[in-house]
């Protein structure tokens, strides 16, 4: 699951949403660029270096390396290093599950619906 660094303060009228709003996890998929970095990723057959993640972005190497280190803080990306290079793939389960867990408290919050 998603790391509980920030979650937004729970809502008395909503406590069941509440757990599943983690700023950070949000924040990293609010930028433009951090969704194209997550498109390239989504779409390699494998880990990917920095600069393999760049070629699609338009974005410096150290500007890419950074986006990618707030999407591995946010439990979005898995790095691993291999010899001298850090390679990066997206974390398919832990997004589809915090998405859809989110979606799920989000339908379950509204009165009378279940």
């Amino acid at each position: 699951m998603v790391k509980p660094t920030e979650a937004a303060p729970s809502q008395p009228c909503c406590p069941g949403l509440g757990r599943h709003l983690h700023v950070d996890f949000f924040r990293a998929l609010a930028d433009p660029t951090r969704l194209t970095v997550l498109g390239r990723l989504a779409r390699a057959r494998g880990p990917l270096t920095v600069s393999e993640v760049a070629d699609c972005c338009g974005v410096h190497l150290s500007g890419v390396s950074r986006h990618l280190g707030l999407l591995r803080q946010a439990g979005i990306v898995i790095s691993r290093r291999e010899g001298r290079q850090v390679k990066y793939e997206l974390d398919r389960s832990t997004l589809c599950g915090a998405l859809r867990s989110f979606a799920d408290a989000l339908e379950g919050a509204r009165p009378g619906d279940k």
